[in-house]
């Protein structure tokens, strides 16, 4: 029997300290989410430094790449979430399956997705609405970054099988190794060799590159207990059924959302590239400042998965509570320490020399910091019903949140009230308040509670005994 970190991580999980298992699950994550947020605020950095224009460029095409990602994504959203749950009910081999099934989808979706996104790009670009100079950044940008895909998810498939058994460092670490990559490559591309948006992209390629070979190296080593096998990625009509039944909502959830995001960079863009490049930082820094909520709510859906798997919801339940309460602390007190416009002014400051972008992004840092407390009641939640597999409600809130609240709320002070540029960061907060506060209602309605997998035959306790009798 291993007695290693994998081991000891599950017995935290489902029989440990709560607070201490949150953490040590949460704080591995929160620095791989860091790293992984540091590919694009690198390219930020440096295309920042060379103009308005490239910069303005990747954050026009940017959710163009996400939507096929968080599509993509369902699929290991749906692999995270069996993998936890097989493994806290003790089913190792279902579990290893299960991650070889997600593997071969993964890939074949990434490699078609890919080449169809490559083709379409030109007319993507222009459908935006890209000025000349803006649409030849666009292009460049986005047809050679749009490679990376396969190479992330190899990444996220090795991120979310270490993170099913408790493992949050390793998947750490591999990013690690890909940013600092990406720290020296960023400037010798961009600057050194005057390449441009195309060389920030093609730095964010090479980065993903190494980690994701490396990956499939660990995951290949024999006498790994979950591992990648030929002879086991033969797609099974049963196993990808539940791959659908849990990672399709997730999936369109996902890519939806980021359609929307796509139509509000539109929406932006009439602006004017200012405003673009402005809306751009704001989201970045902000994605810095929800940092640590995220990697708790990614924490939250482990230890959920892992004791809903073990049939302890109460403890599932009592993880949730703790999680969601450190969110809400720390996100409110680093929104009003952020919101200061001093402090926001000089942060934003970091990645443009344009005044003009600085202010904007400055108001909208300022903003979303005050409101971001909400980011902790959305990710804990949001981990909840993952962990549970009631990935329908994340994909009808994350749908929601874009295409009713943030458009609407768009609508009224774009329109009514004629707040310009600002409507859009307002249409950000409120938008993200209104769909945490319905996840908190259906949470204390008890949607979670209903049983979504099935692991088990009817009657079969969780140590895997069958029940001589059933209580009514």
């Amino acid at each position: 029997m291993k007695t290693g970190g994998k081991k000891i991580n599950r017995e935290l999980i489902l029989r440990g300290n709560m607070l201490h298992a949150i953490l040590s699950l949460a704080i591995p994550v929160v620095i791989n989410s860091f790293l992984q947020t540091m590919y694009n605020l690198t390219d930020t950095y440096w295309l920042g430094k060379i103009g308005t224009a490239e910069l303005a460029a990747i954050n026009l095409v940017t959710p163009v790449q996400n939507i096929i990602i968080n599509f993509g994504s369902g699929i290991t959203v749906a692999g995270s979430v069996l993998v936890t749950q097989f493994i806290g009910a003790g089913k190792k081999e279902e579990a290893l399956k299960m991650a070889n099934q997600i593997f071969a989808a993964a890939m074949l979706f990434a490699l078609v997705c890919t080449t169809v996104c490559f083709l379409a790009t030109p007319g993507i670009v222009t459908w935006l609405g890209a000025d000349e100079e803006t649409y030849r950044h666009s292009l460049v940008y986005l047809r050679v970054v749009i490679w990376d895909m396969p190479f992330l998810f190899m990444v996220n498939l090795f991120s979310a099988i270490h993170q099913a058994q408790g493992d949050t460092l390793r998947p750490m670490f591999l990013n690690l190794g890909g940013i600092l990559l990406n720290l020296a490559l960023d400037p010798l591309l961009i600057v050194g060799l005057d390449l441009g948006a195309g060389g920030a992209a093609a730095a964010t390629l090479f980065a993903k590159m190494v980690p994701a070979l490396a990956a499939f190296f660990l995951l290949t080593r024999p006498g790994k207990e979950i591992r990648l096998s030929r002879k086991q990625m033969a797609f099974e009509k049963e196993k990808l059924k539940l791959i659908l039944k849990i990672g399709l909502p997730s999936a369109i959830g996902g890519s939806t959302m980021q359609l929307g995001f796509l139509l509000m960079s539109r929406n932006v863009y009439a602006y004017g590239t200012q405003a673009m490049a402005a809306y751009g930082i704001g989201n970045k820094v902000n994605g810095l400042i929800t940092l640590p909520s995220n990697g708790i709510g990614s924490a939250t859906a482990t230890i959920v998965g892992q004791n809903i798997g073990a049939g302890q919801q109460e403890r599932a339940e009592q993880g949730y509570k703790i999680s969601m309460g450190i969110c809400v602390v720390f996100l409110f007190i680093g929104g009003m320490i952020l919101s200061r416009k001093p402090i926001s002014t000089a942060i934003v400051s970091i990645f443009s020399d344009d005044r003009e972008v600085i202010a904007m992004a400055a108001d909208f840092l300022s903003i979303m910091a005050s409101w971001c407390f909400t980011n902790g009641v959305y990710n804990a939640t949001m981990g909840l019903f993952q962990g549970t597999g009631h990935t329908e409600v994340t994909m009808a809130v994350d749908a929601s949140r874009l295409w009713v609240f943030r458009f609407l709320t768009l609508w009224v002070c774009g329109e009514l009230l004629h707040m310009e540029v600002r409507s859009v960061w307002y249409s950000v907060v409120v938008s993200n308040a209104i769909s945490a506060g319905i996840l908190y209602l259906l949470y204390r309605l008890g949607v979670w509670k209903k049983v979504k997998i099935r692991l088990r035959p009817e009657g079969e306790d969780k140590d895997g005994a069958q029940g001589s009798e059933k209580k009514a």
